[in-house]
């Protein structure tokens, strides 16, 4: 079966290295009308459903979290354990933080999506963030870039392959939770 692609990007500048330089103005490809946020929208925002997985393994509370997980898997998801997501970001602002020279050897490459740079950059044209960002795919591993994964520092890489490892694991619980919730029977799953 042949991988799916993403799709492709143009390279773009470092917006950290054209933060560095001698700007009077922002360059105009960065620059967008703000957002209109209405207070109304703001008030009426939903709160995030917080799903207890303790109490959802529980025979006890079960029921309870099951309909709570229910609701959130309709309208949100989300939890990974939070010294692991605190490591990973450390990591990662560790790689923003490295020299231009050692970054380039991250950076996204013409046609591809993965690396820093931006996501979805399709003409010269295009309005940019002002920001860079560091995408890259760590599952399944065979959908890894051999350029990029690979060559990354040690401690990120293998704090990536565990925080890999985590939210798959948390995917298959929340997979199976949602399949018992819709009152399905486990050997129909996956």
């Amino acid at each position: 079966m042949e991988a799916a692609t993403l799709g492709t990007s143009l390279p773009v500048p470092c917006v950290r290295e054209l933060a560095k330089e001698s700007l009077t103005t922002v360059p105009t490809r960065y620059l967008r009308d703000p957002p209109i946020i209405s207070d109304i929208a703001a008030a009426s925002s939903p709160q995030i459903p917080v799903i207890d997985m303790q109490r959802l393994i529980s025979e006890e509370f079960m029921d309870l979290e099951l309909d709570k997980l229910d609701h959130a898997c309709k309208e949100w998801v989300g939890e990974v354990n939070d010294s692991l997501v605190n490591k990973v970001n450390v990591e990662i602002q560790e790689l923003f933080d490295l020299p231009m020279e050692e970054k380039t050897k991250y950076w996204q490459t013409a046609g591809e999506m993965e690396g820093f740079g931006q996501a979805f950059v399709v003409s010269k044209e295009q309005k940019l963030d002002w920001g860079d960002i560091f995408y890259m795919v760590t599952l399944p591993t065979h959908e890894r870039k051999p350029h990029l994964f690979p060559k990354l520092p040690p401690p990120l890489r293998d704090t990536l392959e565990a925080y890999s490892a985590e939210l798959k694991n948390l995917a298959i619980k929340i997979l199976y939770l949602m399949a018992t919730a819709l009152r399905m029977k486990p050997d129909t799953i996956g």
